[in-house]
């Protein structure tokens, strides 16, 4: 299958701008490259802007998302990176706890496309990465617009900011349950 237009959803659509952070490694330069490259055009498909860090490999990728929903306001991110097997068992551990990282972090509802490929080899990364094929760069770009739409569609722009008036009090209150 070629390019996004195997995708089975078709892009949402947005009525306030969204911004993603692509975070990248680009550990192998090339297949980072072509997986960026099939991100941004899957967002500005969507009419979303994006901001792109790098970071030295899959294991700091959560990391830097983490940091990101903290101190920053973009609506959701994009994870890319690869992964290759080698002749130990660094693989496993950096497949499973990138993954589990960000799945981690998707649970708190942090919208991620996760495409950090898990390969057996560089031919397999290739045509997963290059977006005149398998396009996971563009495959992760439409999982997190889907997720921030979901999370648009059922957040409410009524929720308080902060505190509420009424602060539940702990310990012996005398039966008063609010400041």
């Amino acid at each position: 299958m070629a390019g996004p237009s195997h995708y089975i959803m078709p892009l949402p659509e947005f009525e306030k701008p969204v911004k993603i952070l692509i975070v990248a490694s680009p550990y192998y330069k090339d297949i980072s490259d072509n997986q960026i490259a099939g991100a941004k055009a899957e967002i500005e498909k969507a009419g979303a802007t994006w901001e792109i860090v790098e970071v030295p490999g899959a294991l700091e990728i959560p990391t830097a998302i983490g940091i990101a929903e903290r101190l920053s306001n973009f609506g959701g991110y994009v994870a890319l990176g690869c992964v290759i097997r080698g002749e130990t068992t660094h693989y496993d551990t950096v497949c499973n706890d990138s993954s589990r990282a960000i799945q981690l972090l998707g649970l708190q509802g942090v919208c991620i496309g996760n495409g950090i490929l898990t390969v057996e080899n560089r031919d397999q990364a290739v045509v997963r990465a290059d977006p005149a094929q398998m396009n996971k760069g563009g495959g992760a770009a439409a999982a997190a617009l889907h997720l921030i739409a979901l999370a648009r569609k059922w957040g409410k722009s009524d929720k308080p900011v902060g505190f509420t008036q009424e602060i539940l009090l702990a310990g012996n209150t005398g039966g008063k349950t609010t400041a």
